[in-house]
């Protein structure tokens, strides 16, 4: 049964990037990019002025690429690793969007999160929201019954 394997390998890998699939890899990868840039420019030349949010941004644009490669990679395994992610990503965002709230002067210049991700439309609260809903209707569905294909 090793053919069959192989044969439901690439359609659970599909059933990740299809459809919602495709929207959530390319706004994950949009905020790759602007969370490790944004980050990577701040430690660099500005790092002393706020350690915490610096890093904190460079910690959520590697969870970001993590998630981006787990979604292209495909598979259950990937799957439920993006799923796992995408909770900790959540638990970040409202951790953190609160910690900005409740006290400012802990973060001297914003983050990623700060105010669960206003500086971002918003966009760091609902991508995780949506990702978890979507992989979590991904699951890979049961094989087909012997003799069917």
């Amino acid at each position: 049964m090793a053919g069959t394997t192989e044969q439901d390998a690439p359609s659970a890998r599909r059933t990740l990037i299809s459809g919602p699939g495709t929207l959530l890899v390319w706004l994950y990868g949009v905020m790759v990019v602007g969370a490790v840039s944004r980050s990577a420019v701040q430690i660099a030349t500005d790092f002393a002025r706020a350690p915490l949010a610096y890093t904190l941004s460079a910690i959520a644009g590697l969870v970001y690429g993590f998630i981006t490669y787990s979604l292209v990679r495909g598979g259950e395994r990937a799957r439920r690793a993006a799923l796992v992610c995408c909770a900790a990503e959540l638990a970040g965002v409202l951790v953190v969007g609160t910690w900005t709230l409740v006290d400012p002067s802990a973060f001297p210049d914003t983050t990623v999160w700060s105010e669960y991700g206003m500086g971002y439309l918003f966009i760091p609260v609902l991508l995780p929201l949506t990702a978890m809903y979507w992989l979590r209707r991904a699951r890979t569905a049961p094989s087909a019954a012997p003799g069917t294909g």
